[in-house]
């Protein structure tokens, strides 16, 4: 008689398992430590690998040893009783590994009819791959043994089972209430202790299966991705998926991408266990699987990939390639996801070299990248808007942004500023904000630096509000408030001409309004005001002018006497004519009294000038008085 006639199960002493089969063992099967009393004849009846062991073992009683065993100990545990005729329960959770332990032990129909490596076939190929859910749980036991899952195709049968079901209607696949907690019948109707309720589940939406695939590891992840991307799945589709697998085990991406996170589902009995994720492998193969789209909430999650990259320390040429995809749609980022705090030992607050290297990477993609379809990702996508106006503004918006941190050099907000062409900038305001910022969180800079950080504004693309701040603006060296005072009135003449011209093209005969032209009819009331201001500021100009003229006028008089009176040889008579010229009136003596003298305003007592002798400066000087 057999042995396996005799069993009724197995029993552990130790850590050494025995049968109970009332019979001496007369091989030892070793795995992991774990030794196995077992008999010859159900193993070699059943294992080809075992059978040729016995052949080549010359002893009664041996030992064998197997290492790498496929499951460890508990599988070969497994098929030890399937050898010995006691039942074995298949379900998705172990159909992988007892896959490849039969596959191991080599247990083919050779050694015996229907032997466990057909079962395992057949229960793989009629139960797992027709059911999502086994699917979903056979994967994510296959990684203690990919790679002979692997070598029998036992992975890419799973993944493309999964990406069929993706495309098609998941109702035909008994998913997806079934996992969910709620049956339902084959046409859709919920169902209650078997009953058909006649209640109808909602439309299943194209996201309903983010949440199972993200239990699987990084590496089954990225080839599913890539099964389904070759079987013509949208890419905005695919990035969804990648994006819900990103914010789950990257939890620093929830910080910047608030409203963007979906429901989590809850499981009723389908309980799994989330994936070991290193996270720098991780970001390094989402950099890989993300497509060469652009939309907006795609371009905010790439820049908190980048940020969450930098913190951990990615390869460089992860990192390149992030800020690359960045800067090829820069245009429809935002200015909170461009703030990238700096991570290393910089003193700057944030990562402008970042930033820029980003804003090079912009101006240097000559062809841009497709957007996603219009009923995806981002509806708010405007394919016809300016980019470069838009790259502008933002980094405008930045440069304000960080300019308050005090460790920020000169050289990197001009580098920021000079980083886009001058045509990026129809207004220089937002330039001009942003430097004037940066002067007043840095008021120890010198009139130089200050000079070369304004040689970055034009002017003359400066409103006329703009330039009404700067001229008065005291933060500003004095050359550059001059330069601003300057183009103010050209823009003001300008505009001054601009208003009488249309203001006579009113007066004309009626007729058809060019379009440009009415567009300066719709701003006549705003430019009348600025032009009554500026009337007002030309008149008090030109006073200053004349007073000027008029001050210059009388220096040069004064200069002229004065030399006269070097050449004279009366010291007497030279202070009185300098004084007569200056408008000072000295107290008149009897000997000096002329016809032509200058007028007196009030009598004086010649007694009062005739009294004691003096020196000449001292009477002159007593003497000496301003009207």
């Amino acid at each position: 008689m057999a042995p396996a006639g005799k069993v009724t199960g197995f029993h552990k002493e130790g850590s050494d398992w025995f049968c109970n089969a009332g019979l001496p063992s007369d091989i030892t099967v070793v795995v992991d430590d774990i030794k196995f009393h077992l008999h010859k004849f159900p193993l070699v009846s059943k294992c080809g690998k075992i059978a040729r062991i016995c052949e080549e073992s010359s002893e009664k009683a041996f030992i064998a040893a197997f290492e790498e065993f496929p499951g460890g100990p508990d599988t070969f545990l497994i098929a030890v009783k399937f050898c010995y005729g006691l039942r074995v329960e298949l379900t998705p959770r172990n159909i992988v590994i007892v896959y490849c332990a039969a596959d191991y032990l080599q247990m083919t129909d050779e050694y015996g009819e229907d032997n466990l490596l057909s079962k395992s076939e057949n229960f793989f190929h009629k139960n797992v791959l027709h059911n999502w859910k086994d699917c979903i749980l056979a994967l994510q036991s296959s990684n203690p043994v990919i790679a002979r899952a692997e070598k029998l195709q036992i992975i890419s049968k799973c993944l493309s089972a999964l990406s069929m079901m993706v495309c098609t209607d998941p109702s035909l696949f008994g998913w997806p209430m079934m996992m969910y907690g709620s049956l339902q019948s084959p046409g859709g109707s919920i169902l209650w202790n078997g009953i058909n309720t006649g209640a109808r589940i909602q439309s299943v939406e194209s996201d309903w299966w983010f949440e199972d695939i993200s239990y699987l590891s990084v590496g089954l992840f990225e080839r599913l991705i890539n099964t389904m991307e070759t079987r013509g799945i949208r890419p905005e589709i695919l990035v969804g998926a990648i994006m819900y697998y990103a914010r789950k085990y990257l939890p620093g991406l929830g910080r910047w991408q608030s409203g963007q996170s979906r429901k989590t589902r809850t499981f009723a009995s389908f309980s799994l266990t989330p994936a070991v994720v290193d996270q720098k492998v991780l970001i390094e193969t989402i950099e890989k699987l993300i497509p060469e789209k652009k939309g907006k909430s795609f371009c905010r999650f790439l820049l908190g990939l980048l940020r969450v990259a930098l913190i951990l320390g990615v390869n460089q040429m992860c990192k390149d390639s992030l800020e690359r995809r960045v800067g090829m749609q820069l245009e429809v980022a935002t200015l909170d996801s461009l703030l990238i705090p700096a991570y290393s030992d910089s003193d700057t607050l944030y990562n402008v070299d970042c930033v820029e290297r980003i804003i090079h990477h912009f101006m240097a993609s000559e062809s841009r990248i497709t957007l996603f379809s219009p009923s995806s990702l981002d509806p708010e996508t405007s394919p016809s808007s300016e980019p470069l106006r838009k790259v502008a503004k933002l980094i405008d918006n930045y440069i304000a942004e960080v300019a308050s941190d005090i460790h920020l050099k000169p050289r990197k907000i001009r580098s920021l500023a000079e980083a886009l062409p001058e045509s990026s900038r129809p207004l220089h305001d937002g330039l001009y904000r942003a430097l004037d910022i940066y002067f007043k969180a840095h008021p120890w800079l010198s009139e130089k630096e200050k000079e070369e950080l304004c040689n970055t504004i034009d002017y003359q693309k400066l409103s006329i509000d703009a330039c009404a701040h700067a001229s008065q603006n005291a933060r500003l060296p004095l050359r550059v408030a001059l330069q601003v005072l300057f183009f103010e009135q050209m823009q003001l003449r300008t505009a001054l001409a601009g208003c009488l011209h249309v203001m006579d093209t009113e007066s004309a005969p009626a007729g058809p309004i060019p379009s440009d032209m009415l567009g300066q009819i719709v701003q006549r009331d705003g430019w009348r005001t600025v032009v009554q201001v500026n009337q007002v500021l030309k008149v008090d100009m030109d006073n200053m002018r004349s007073r000027v003229g008029e001050l210059e006028e009388e220096f040069s008089k004064i200069k002229q006497e004065m030399k006269r009176v070097t050449k004279s040889h009366s010291s007497l008579s030279s202070p009185r004519l300098v004084a007569r010229k200056i408008g000072c009136k000295l107290v008149p003596r009897s000997s000096d009294a002329q016809p032509d003298t200058v007028d007196i305003t009030g009598p004086t007592p010649r007694a009062s000038v005739e009294q004691a002798h003096r020196p000449h400066h001292s009477r002159h000087w007593k003497s000496f008085s301003m009207f």
